[in-house]
This record gives C-alpha cells, structure tokens and sequence, in this order.
C-alpha cells in the first residue's frame, strides 16, 4: 500500500519553503508577528528578468506565509549606494565622469524623470513589480545609510574589523581587509566611492578616518585626488563593503528569509557568518537558484547585450504568463528568451483551466501543484471564473494579415468570433489581442513559424499530397462553400493516406499554431492564405 503524500499548503515549492521557514524560527524561538522577506535591488544597470525573479519568488514566500496564517512582507531594498563600476551598453559617455561614484548621486542619464541614476534604475524594476501586482516596502540603501539605520550595525563590525579580515581571507583568500576596513567612505572632495580608504575608525565619533588614494574597479585602475577626511557613519557618508552589508541589512530589518543566486554564493557564506560570529543575529534562510542565461547559455546581462526586461516581457505576455515563468520552479538552470512568451501564454491557460476542472489532470499530485501554481500567479486570489482563452499564435498570424488601423483590433476580435474562439468582447479579450499583435509586428516578419513536430513517412507523404491539393484555392474567395470544399478536401487527403481525420488536424494545428486544438481547417486556410500556408508546410518537409 503506497503512502499518502502528505501536501504542504498549496502543494508547490513556494509552500514548502515557507514551511521550512516557520519550523525553523519556531526551533529559533523568535517571534513570528511579522515575518520579513527580502529582495536586493541592482541599482547600477538595466534590471532584467532574473533581478524581477528573486523579487516575484521572495514575494511567494511573502504569501505562503500569510496563507498559513502570519503577518509577512517583502522588503525590496535598492543597492543604490553601490558606485558605479561601468557604463551599461547604450548609455551616455559622459557617465565616465561619474565612475566609481555612487548610483543615487548620479544624474538620470534617461532625463530629468527621476532624482537620479540609481533612482531611475530602481525604478524599471519596481514598475515591473507593479505591473505584476506583488506588493512590497521598498527601502532605498542611501536612506537606509543617511537615516541611520545600521549604524548600530556599522559600529559593531567595524569594532571587529581583525577578526573579520581573518575570517574573510579564510574563506575566499582576500586579504584586503586585513589591511583595510570593510567600509567605503564617499570622498567629500571628489565624490567617489571605492577610491577613498579607511584606515582607522573612531568608535566614539562614529567616524572613518580615509584617504582618498585610488583603486582598482575590474580590471581598471582609478585614481583618487589625493583628499584626506573623516566620514560620518550615521549620516550616509558612506557604506559597508558587501562581503558584510548582508549581515547588517539582515539584522537591522529582521529579515528571515533571502534567496541569492550562485554568483554571490561566496558573499551570502561570508555573510551569514558575520551575522551570527558577529551580530548575534542568525541569518536568513535561504535558497539558493541558478541564474537565468540566454538561449545560447549566456548569462543575461546589459553587457553582454541581450537583456530581457520585464517590459520587454510584457509588451508581449500578461504579466501572469511572467509569473508563471518565475514561479514554475527555483532550482535548475533557465534559459529563456522572449519567444518563450508564446507557449506561457499558452500554459496559463492549460493551468486556468485545469485549476477549472475544464481539463482532466490523472496525476493526483501535479493536479494538486498546478492548481497551487495557478493561485500564486494570482496572489492567492485566483478569479471566480476563467477568462476566454486563444491560442497565442493564432491570435499572431491574424494579426499579421491586418494591416495597422484604427480598427485593426476589431478586425482580429471579429476573426476570432468567426472561428468561434471567443464569444463577447472584454478588456481580458482586447489585451491579449493587443499583445499578440506586438509580437505580429515585431517578430513575425524575422520568425520561422516551425514548431517541435516530428512526422512519420506516411504523414510527411500526407503533407506533401496536402500541398498540391489546396495550390488551387490560391486565388478563390474566402467564402462560405469554398472553405467546406476544402475542408472536405483536407479529409479525403487523411483518409487516403489512412490517418484517422482527428489525428491529420491535430498534426496541422500543431504544426502551424502549436496547439493541439484550433478554427475550421477549411476557413483558416483561406484566411490566413494558401501561399502562406505552403511556406509553412514546406518547412517540416524540408
């Protein structure tokens, strides 16, 4: 006799994390009035996917919390007291001059739309987060530094700078702080960050003593204008180094729970330890997840040029489809790209519908996660009715045959009723419409339509009779009866090549909208265009 699975709350990952959580701050015995979550920020480059992925899951976290009956929040603290390292691709050169100063103290290099550069940065991702609906505090690292905030902090570790140096050349063999406290003061003179050195600190003025002597950022070499001062700690004149700002946010915010992806695995390490060796604060728990890395296997990066941006996103996809890519799964290497906004859209629906009882799911267990996945896409406040559902690349191919007009979304609705797709208009309808149309205009002219389908040599034969069977209804009419005889025409290719009908249709919708499922054969051919049709075709021949 098997035994029962037990299901964590909703049954998914999100759930069983959150759970871990609370056993563990019971086994801590602290209190769990209100659990606090985290997400760090980038403020120095255009935020991409993956910095909206460890928000989106600390939020999920945020959720199962609360579904299991505790008060929790998510933290979204901006890193906008890092300097600036190096000019992101495609913005100005005149940001060389602000190099090594810090993001918050930079102008806006988009305009005078925001305060600053750091400002402006944080801000893409934070509309991301809004558009998507995941609730947050956000909390600015210069208003943390400027209000004081971990000053208490501050003091103690610079008060144990030997013990620290020790410990960080031990576990990553930097020797640096040995010589050099794990602060960077903000040179009064010229303003830079990393350039300025502390050498001694005052514990009862709450002062570094620094010069301003230069450093290394990467691999380049910048120098310092020579400026000797003293930074006040408790007036945000500067700001700890990393390898122990975690440890210092972690206690002064009470956070319980932090994800980190396996880039800064040696930082979170030392962090942890400076939180309980030198803090007495036991640090978050935490999961660890892959990067996410392009098609190719690159990590996606400003640098490296091929960015994917929430917007980018959801120019495209609703931000559930978005959701549903971040909460899927935490481990495991992703690589995505925009093109995989088709088949999420895709997916959702099979989720909405699934979580419906419209489509029977045997497996037990992963009808139990999917419909868990489906509520945390909807932040636990799923809809009370499932909204009408297109196939994604339908909706393209439609939107490709419309020129741009006024009218070109009303022209694409009343396509889709034809086919019987949707029913009524809603903003839900428009919206998806609106968006296939983007990708319309912007990809299909560059895309190859060839989906996944592999074909076996009588159905190959049967697509090739196919092809000379419809290049007659090239130049007839879309009408009524020329669509029935070439839907019966369709037929009498599958019965001659003895493949059932069904299976010959679900083969074509896959092959042209990758969908098992699809309009009458006769009218969509004629619609969307013979020759068009045959371009497609031909590609699983060739």
């Amino acid at each position: 006799m098997e035994e029962e699975q037990i299901v964590i709350g909703k049954g998914t990952w999100i759930d069983k994390v959150a759970d871990s959580l609370v056993k563990r701050e019971q086994k801590l015995g602290r209190s769990l009035g209100l659990v606090r979550v985290e997400s760090g920020l980038g403020a120095s480059g255009i935020p991409h996917i993956g910095s909206m992925g460890d928000a989106v899951r600390a939020y999920g976290i945020a959720l199962a919390l609360q579904n299991f009956g505790f008060k929790s929040e998510l933290i979204a603290y901006s890193d906008d007291m890092d300097g600036l390292r190096k000019i992101p691709a495609g913005l100005p050169d005149w940001l060389k001059d602000h190099i090594a100063r810090p993001v918050s103290s930079i102008p806006d290099p988009f305009g005078d739309c925001h305060a600053s550069y750091g400002a402006h940065m944080s801000s893409l991702l934070l509309e991301g987060l809004d558009n998507a609906g995941i609730k947050y505090r956000f909390q600015s690292g210069k208003q943390a530094y400027s209000d004081g905030i971990l000053v208490q902090q501050i003091d103690t570790i610079l008060q144990n700078r030997e013990r620290l140096g020790k410990k960080i050349a031990e576990f990553v063999g930097q020797e640096k702080y040995n010589e050099v406290l794990p602060y960077f003061p903000v040179c009064e003179n010229c303003g830079r960050l990393y350039t300025a050195v502390s050498q001694e600190y005052k514990p009862d003025e709450k002062k570094v003593v620094y010069s301003c002597i230069g450093g290394t950022i990467g691999k380049v070499d910048v120098k310092g204008c020579g400026h000797k001062g003293e930074a006040d700690i408790s007036k945000g004149h500067g700001k700890l180094a990393w390898k122990v700002e975690f440890a210092a946010r972690w206690q002064a915010l009470d956070i319980r729970f932090e994800a980190y992806g396996k880039d800064i695995m040696d930082s979170v390490k030392i962090n942890d330890w400076v939180a309980e060796e030198i803090l007495g604060y036991r640090h978050p728990l935490h999961v660890k997840y892959e990067m996410f890395l392009d098609k190719s296997g690159k990590k996606i990066s400003k640098s490296a040029g091929n960015v994917l941006t929430p917007q980018m996103w959801m120019r495209y996809g609703t931000p559930e489809s978005i959701l549903l890519l971040l909460y899927k799964r935490i481990t495991g290497t992703r690589h995505v790209g925009l093109d995989d906004v088709r088949s999420l859209m895709d997916e959702y629906d099979l989720l909405e519908d699934k979580f419906f009882g419209k489509i029977k799911e045997d497996n037990p267990a992963k009808l139990v996660k999917d419909k868990g996945l489906y509520e945390y896409i909807n932040k636990l406040q799923p809809p009370r009715q499932p909204s009408p559902h297109m196939p994604y690349q339908l909706v393209v191919q439609q939107a490709a045959i419309f020129p741009a007009s006024d009218d070109r979304l009303e022209k694409i609705f009343n396509r889709l009723v034809t086919y019987n797709i949707v029913k009524e208009k809603s903003d839900a309808v428009m919206e998806r419409i609106r968006l296939a149309a983007n990708w319309a205009d912007d990809n299909v002219a560059q895309e190859a339509e060839r989906f996944e389908v592999q074909l076996s040599e009588t159905q190959r034969k049967a697509v090739a009779e196919l092809i000379e069977v419809i290049k007659p209804f090239a130049q007839v009419p879309s009408t009524l009866d020329n669509a029935k005889t070439l839907q019966s025409k369709v037929f009498d290719v599958a019965r001659s090549n003895a493949i059932e009908p069904k299976e010959f249709f679900t083969m074509l919708y896959r092959m042209l909208l990758n969908a098992d499922r699809g309009p009458r054969i006769g009218n969509y051919f004629l619609d969307l265009g013979i020759d068009r049709v045959i371009q497609v075709l031909n590609r699983y021949l060739n």
